[in-house]
């Protein structure tokens, strides 16, 4: 037996829009395409990202800055045409959704890593901002952010979850 699942659309949005929003401000963007948590996050990043320019005395942290900038005003306007597309798609076909098919759906995916690091990268910015460590210090060893980033990937790809 299959019953009528009312499913909240999103209304379409406009990249255009969305990538204005983001070059004003980094995570506007995210926060006009409904992400409210996402665009709040990169409103904290750009803000460190910031705040360190002046105690870093390595180019990284600036490369830094300009990258995680222009990551956000892409990712931004290419969220806004995905849900552009899936809302087209949607409005073209109308099908029924079983209760099994919809929990299906709702399954987490992804990897606890992610959250790992970025606990692991919060902790050692916390440890900064009360002394306990140095931010030159913390600076001075960010290539063990890309090691540690290396082996996730070397250990997703031989474990067969190749993201």
């Amino acid at each position: 037996m299959e019953e009528k699942i009312k499913i909240e659309k999103k209304p379409p949005k406009s990249p255009a829009l969305a990538g204005i929003f983001s070059a004003i401000f980094p995570g506007t963007g995210a926060i006009y395409n409904g992400n409210y948590l996402k665009g709040i996050l990169y409103m904290i990043i750009f803000a460190g990202l910031v705040s360190i320019q002046g105690r870093g005395s390595q180019p990284f942290v600036a490369l830094l800055l300009g990258g995680f900038y222009f990551f956000q005003l892409i990712e931004a306007i290419n969220e806004a045409r995905a849900i552009s597309a899936s809302t087209e798609a949607e409005s073209a076909v109308s099908t029924r959704v079983s209760i099994e098919a919809q929990l299906e759906a709702i399954k987490p995916s992804g990897s606890i890593s992610w959250g790992i690091i970025l606990i692991l990268l919060g902790s050692l910015f916390l440890l900064a901002n009360f002394e306990v460590i140095s931010y030159d210090s913390f600076i001075r060893f960010w290539p063990l952010a890309l090691v540690g980033l290396g082996l996730k990937l070397l250990v997703d790809y031989f474990s067969g979850k190749r993201t």
